[in-house]
Parts: structure tokens; C-alpha cells; sequence
């Protein structure tokens, strides 16, 4: 009690201190919206006031408009100059506003600058509000814990646990930690985690994550992972990964960027006097239109394209449960055309459960069943906690006393209860001969239907059934069909032997299926599709799938999958979620459908007020507006992506 009360205390100067912090962080994020406002300011007093101050005071305003609004972007395009040796946007800018007030246009400079700071505010405004969707992030998980020791309660930096530790967790508190519930029950929020706004019931054995919250009951979890190595943390540095990596088309944009710009440079010299000596343009006048030309040519619209529209996307799709390690995944997934599959964990639950139990008629199937769960209840193999967990929904075997249980191993338990003998596993293990004809040889068919069989044998004779099977996921043929409709070919690739395979297949209505491949074998398979379809998705959440995911063009893998699949993986689908596939690739063909329309859009803006220019219709005012309104409106096209 001591410890909480101390945490408590130290907790009011902390948030103070947080509070601090955070108005210092807004004022520095909106400080180039700020400038970019100031400078408008500026130059709209200097309009109203133009017949009422003098020449001086009039140029003294507008050359604070071009400090104030161009002094982020200057030094942004001087520093760039500097390290990349190359000539950038930022920098033919400044010297377009400069050009512009050399030739006596101060408030078309002005103009130019006070746009191009808020078109520039406004593509940070999106860099800030995806950085801010990590802040959040990271603000939910707790910074301490109560952890119990010695049946003691003590306040502890979340830093400190360790796999093994026990934390109590109040309803209505965020966990601080990945673990496994020992006691209590409770509803968890997890749309943290997955972005789904229902509560999750959990109870004893459930595991939970850092960063959800308990809503209605106190609980007792057990720590499993280090708190560098939660989910929570997982999916922070995923999205900062993504945010880092640029696309092919933002790569592309970059380079032509460089090139552009010295183009533009060079043709605005010439404009400079070439109409003079061809045309016989007054001197005024060319240097009037090369002015404009730097103004209009310059790719700010073109460079906007691309950044804002890939940042929002990957801010609106980690919101939603579906992580991208990089624009370049986002771009691409829409170029998909074909699915692999595995199969557990992934296309099914990946646990067996009890779908048939057959007793012979006379026979007292509750008795059976006690037996049968309680001698399997000794043992961890999937199949025995599958029966197990059948009969804890309808009986009570806590009375049961199991004696002489003895496992052999891969064939299945014998064990006494109550004098009688029972025998439990596979037909070879309890006799071929008598399980072929136990249910008039209904065991055939069910291992037709890809279903492994378990039979009880009480002292001689077979008395139980027990029809066992990876269940596919609910949301599996939704996904399937949905892929379906658009056109995308689906295959599954798995280990397990054709029957079973065939059956998952049909059920789940994937295209094709290959069975009994290794690890190796699913590389093998990934090449040849990737021969045959121009481009490959793998999905998968094992250890054993993780060489088939980099061999993809896209390796997605399933949130609750081993770590190697979450590393190897281009794109994350927490909560297993396969739905989330389809929802990711129609995000990912409206973000290009976006891009492409800011391009189209930029490059004809461009174009239009070049001709215009040399056909002496565009002034500069004009000129400044198309350009620099251009730039707003893609970013603004960009920004949409977030809802």
C-alpha cells in the first residue's frame, strides 16, 4: 500500500510535466501554419495600407512576409542543396519569389511565398498527424504496474516485469504487459490492437495485450513477454518502419525532382533574353515571362503528389488493424492477382475441435464421454484438449479418479477407472478390425471429410468415437469470395496430407491446393506462380511459412503468428482478421487512384499555365494562384485518404 501511495504522489508533478510537454510539442508542430498565417497577415495589411504609409514601411512589410513565410522552406531547401549536392523544389521557389520582387511584383513574391509556407504546413500537418498516430499509441500503454510478489502488491515501471511476473490489473485500467489471464474475467477492449470497437470477453487461459483495456472485472495476468517485446510494441515500430520507407513512385518523383528543376533553370535563362533577339519582346517583358515561367513550372503541385496520400494510408490502415512496412507494400498490393494460403492458423483456426462424438446404442454415452475427457485431461496434445474441452461444456468429471494412465506416445492413453480398462487413440492402437466396423464404418467417411478419428475402448470392446477437426475460420469463405469477385486467383499451400487438404479446400473454396509441403517445397511453389501470375500474395502465421513470405511479391502474416512470419512479412493483419485483406487492397488501389489523380491533375496545371505564359494571357498574380493552389488542392486530394 505504501508503494501505490508513493506512485500516486509522484503521478500529479508527472502529468504536469506531461501536460508541459505536450503545448510545447503543438505549438512546434503548427509553428510553420503559424508563420505561413503570420506572412498572409502581413501582406494583407500591407494591401489595405498601401495609400496610407509610406513606400518604406510598405516594402519593410512585405520583405517580413518573405522572411517570416519562406524561412522554413529556405533553409529546408538550402540544407537539402547542401547534403544531396543537387537543386531541389524549395530552393527554385525562393528564388521565383525573389526573381518576382526583383522585377518590382513585392506582392505577387509575397503571395508566392505565403501559399507555398501553407501548402508546405499542410504536407507537415500530414507527416505530424501520422507521427501523432504513434504518440497515441504509445501514450495508451501504462508506464507502471502493480506486480505481486509474495502475495504483496508493489507499483513497479513496466520496464521491470518479467515473463513470469504477475500483475493485478483493476477493471478500467489499461494492461500494462502481454500476458495470459491466471485469475479473474473480464470484457477487453482491443481496438488498440485491432481496431475493432466490441469488447472481447476473456477469462482464465485467454491471453491479453499490452495497451487494451479491462472494462468490467479486476484480473490477474501472468506475464509472458519482456515489455520491449510486446504486440503494442510491435505494432509502433511496424508503423514507424512504414512511415521511413518510401515508394517506388515517391522514389521516382525524387530523382525526376533534380532533373526538373535544373531543366526549368535553364530554359528560364534563355526566356530571359531569347524573346528579346527572336521575337523582339521588350527586355521588361521577357524577363517579366521568365519570371512567371520559374513560377509556374515549378513541380510543387507534382512533388505533393505522392507523400501526403502514401502517409495517410498507412496512418487510416494501422488505425484499422492492417500494418504496411513501407508505401512500397501499399502501393503494390493492388497489382495482386493471385492469394497462397496456409492452412493452419491461418485459413482455420489452427486447433482441432470435437465436430462428431458416436456411442453404440444402449450405451451411456455421458459415462463415456467423463471417461474419456478425464483421462485425456492428463495430457497437452491438441487432440486431448480438444475432447477435454467437449465434455467440460457437458459434464463434470472432477470426481473421476484416472489410474495407470500410461501414453503411448503418437498412437494414443490407456488408463483405469474403476476397475474397467479404457483405451483411447488411433484404429491401429485399439484394434483395425473392430474400429472398421464400429457405426457400420462411419470412420471412413469422416477421414474422407478430413477429419482424424479417435476411438474409446472401455476393457474390450469400442465404445466411443470421437470425430476431430481444424475448423476453418468463420470469416474464411467471406474473404475467399470477396477475392473471388475481384478477379484474384486463390491457392492454398499447406503440410498436411491431400484428403485433409481437399476437404479445407472445398469447404473454404479456395481455387486450387497443394498438400504435403515443406517449407522448401512452398518457396518452390511461390517461384512457380510467380512464373505463371504477375503478382503473388503469400499469407501465412508460422515459422514453417516464413520462407514462402519472403519469396512473395507481398508476405502478409497474421497478428497472433510467430514472430519470424511478423518480421519476414511485408503487411501485418492483426487480430488474424483475413476480411482485412480484401479492405487493404481496395485502400491500396484508391491511395494509387488518388496518386494518379494528383499527378494528372499537377502535370496539366503545369502545362496550362506554361502555354498560357508564352502566349503572354497568364499574368503573374494568376500565375502564383494556379501553381501554389494546385499544390494545396493534392495535398488536400492526399489528406482524404485518412478517413
Amino acid at each position: 500500500m505504501e508503494a501505490k501511495t508513493l506512485g500516486c504522489e509522484q503521478s500529479t508533478p508527472k502529468k504536469q510535466q506531461q501536460a508541459i510537454t505536450d503545448k510545447m510539442r503543438s505549438i512546434h508542430e503548427h509553428i510553420e501554419i503559424i508563420a505561413a498565417l503570420f506572412s498572409g497577415l502581413l501582406i494583407l495589411t500591407a494591401w489595405l495600407l498601401e495609400n496610407n504609409i509610406s513606400n518604406g514601411w510598405w516594402v519593410t512589410l512585405h520583405l517580413s512576409a518573405f522572411i517570416i513565410g519562406g524561412y522554413a522552406k529556405a533553409k529546408e531547401g538550402i540544407l537539402e542543396t547542401i547534403h544531396h549536392k543537387d537543386l531541389n523544389v524549395e530552393l527554385l521557389m525562393i528564388i521565383a519569389a525573389i526573381g518576382a520582387a526583383a522585377i518590382g511584383y513585392w506582392t505577387e513574391g509575397a503571395i508566392l511565398i505565403f501559399i507555398f509556407a501553407l501548402s508546405g504546413a499542410l504536407e507537415t500537418y500530414t507527416m505530424n498527424k501520422s507521427s501523432r498516430e504513434i504518440s497515441s499509441l504509445m501514450q495508451i500503454q501504462p508506464e507502471e504496474a502493480v506486480r505481486i510478489t509474495g502475495g504483496n502488491e508493489e507499483l513497479v515501471p513496466v520496464s521491470e516485469l518479467q515473463p513470469g511476473d504477475s500483475i493485478f490489473v483493476r477493471a478500467s485500467e489499461r494492461i500494462p504487459a502481454d500476458g495470459r489471464i491466471v485469475k479473474g474475467a473480464t470484457a477487453i477492449d482491443e481496438s488498440a490492437i485491432s481496431g475493432e470497437s466490441v469488447p472481447v470477453s476473456k477469462t482464465n487461459n485467454h491471453d491479453v495485450f499490452a495497451g487494451t483495456m479491462a472494462l468490467d472485472g479486476s484480473i490477474t495476468v501472468q506475464i509472458t513477454k519482456p515489455a520491449s517485446e510486446t504486440l503494442f510494441q510491435k505494432i509502433i515500430q511496424l508503423v514507424q518502419d512504414a512511415q521511413d520507407e518510401k515508394s517506388p513512385s515517391q522514389l521516382f518523383i525524387e530523382r525526376f525532382e533534380g532533373i526538373y528543376v535544373k531543366v526549368v533553370l535553364a530554359v528560364v535563362a534563355a526566356m530571359m533574353f531569347l524573346p528579346t533577339l527572336i521575337f523582339g519582346w521588350p527586355l521588361s517583358e521577357s524577363i517579366y515571362r521568365a519570371m512567371i515561367l520559374l513560377v509556374v513550372a515549378s513541380p510543387c503541385a507534382l512533388v505533393a503528389s505522392i507523400m501526403p496520400a502514401t502517409l495517410s494510408a498507412i496512418s487510416n490502415s494501422a488505425k484499422r488493424g492492417v500494418l504496411f512496412k513501407g508505401g512500397v507494400h501499399l502501393e503494390n498490393l493492388s497489382n495482386m492477382n493471385t492469394v497462397a494460403f496456409d492452412k493452419t492458423g491461418t485459413l482455420t483456426n489452427g486447433k482441432p475441435v470435437v465436430t462428431e462424438f458416436l456411442t453404440l446404442p444402449g450405451d451411456n454415452r455421458e459415462d463415456i464421454m467423463t471417461a474419456a475427457a478425464a483421462i485425456e485431461n492428463e495430457s497437452t496434445h491438441p487432440l486431448a484438449l480438444a475432447i477435454t474441452e467437449h465434455a467440460k461444456k457437458q459434464t463434470d468429471m472432477s470426481s473421476i479418479r484416472v489410474q495407470e494412465a500410461t501414453t503411448k506416445s503418437g498412437k494414443g492413453v490407456t488408463a483405469v477407472i474403476n476397475g474397467i480398462t479404457w483405451t483411447i487413440g488411433k484404429a491401429s492402437f485399439v484394434g483395425d478390425e473392430q474400429a472398421s466396423l464400429f457405426h457400420n464404418g462411419v470412420a471412413e467417411r469422416l477421414a474422407g471429410e478430413g477429419k482424424t478419428v479417435i476411438f474409446v475402448k472401455a476393457n474390450e470392446k469400442i465404445v466411443g468415437l470421437y470425430a476431430l477437426k481444424d475448423t476453418i475460420r468463420t470469416d474464411t469463405k467471406k474473404m475467399i469470395q470477396a477475392l473471388k469477385r475481384q478477379g484474384i486467383h486463390t491457392i492454398m499451400l499447406t503440410g498436411d496430407n491431400e484428403q485433409t487438404a481437399s476437404a479445407v479446400a472445398n469447404e473454404s473454396g479456395v481455387d486450387e491446393f497443394r498438400s504435403e509441403c515443406l517449407p522448401g517445397e512452398k518457396v518452390d511453389h511461390i517461384k512457380d506462380l510467380r512464373q505463371t501470375y504477375k503478382y503473388v500474395a503469400m499469407v501465412g502465421d508460422g515459422i514453417n511459412d516464413a520462407p514462402a513470405l519472403a519469396s512473395a511479391d507481398s508476405g502478409i502474416a497474421m497478428g497472433e503468428g510467430t514472430d519470424v512470419a511478423l518480421e519476414t512479412a511485408d503487411v501485418v493483419l492483426m487480430k488474424n482478421e483475413l476480411p482485412k485483406i480484401t479492405k487493404a487492397l481496395r485502400l491500396s488501389s484508391r491511395m494509387n487512384r488518388v496518386i494518379k489523380q494528383n499527378i494528372i491533375f499537377s502535370l496539366t496545371v503545369i502545362a496550362v499555365l506554361i502555354i498560357s505564359n508564352f502566349t503572354q494571357l497568364l499574368d503573374m498574380p494568376l500565375g502564383v494562384i494556379g501553381h501554389e493552389g494546385s499544390t494545396i488542392l493534392v495535398i488536400l486530394n492526399g489528406l482524404r485518404l485518412l478517413k
